[in-house]
């Protein structure tokens, strides 16, 4: 018996293990495959057509990671590559990583309004083209909902009732 328990816990964590692997992407594929999948955050939306860059965004957008795009793209076209930023991204501080040629980094502060939401077409400033390497930081902070403020109320709450209805009980007894 213990020998039929043993075998059937084997079997079943070796049928876990399985599982464990990306569905994308198959033991022994070649390197370009897992490329074209969004397995680890590398992402390729290259134009077979023209130059093509490596650059990255971290930070408050829906598919962080490394991209591979067209050298036309801009900080608006990666943006939307990544999914758009979140409901939780600060718009109004993006910075553009830069890795210079003497291996020197600048940081390009870039106010997201200001490359896509003007009024005055003459004014509007482009939005930043990007450069092989270049990272995108696009910073935020969770937001908290009602439910998520109602949520810890209830909990605070329910604790507070507990720890009454425990010294209540306990001085009875």
């Amino acid at each position: 018996m213990k020998k039929i328990l043993l075998l059937i816990a084997v079997l079943f964590l070796v049928k876990i293990n399985t599982y464990a692997q990306n569905e994308g992407i198959q033991l022994g594929s070649n390197l370009n495959q897992m490329r074209t999948t969004p397995a680890g955050g590398y992402y390729d939306y290259s134009d077979p057509q023209a130059v093509n860059i490596k650059v990255a965004v971290w930070g408050w957008v829906r598919f962080p990671g490394k991209y591979i795009i067209p050298a036309y793209s801009n900080v608006n076209d990666l943006l939307s590559y990544a999914g758009g930023p979140t409901d939780a991204a600060h718009l109004e501080d993006l910075k553009l990583m830069r890795m210079g040629a003497d291996s020197t980094q600048t940081m390009i502060d870039i106010k997201y309004k200001d490359i896509v939401i003007n009024n005055d077409v003459k004014s509007m400033i482009k939005a930043p083209s990007l450069k092989p390497g270049d990272v995108l930081i696009v910073s935020g902070e969770p937001r908290l909902y009602f439910s998520n403020y109602f949520s810890i109320i209830i909990t605070a709450l329910s604790a507070l009732i507990s720890l009454g209805t425990f010294f209540l009980l306990a001085k009875h007894y």
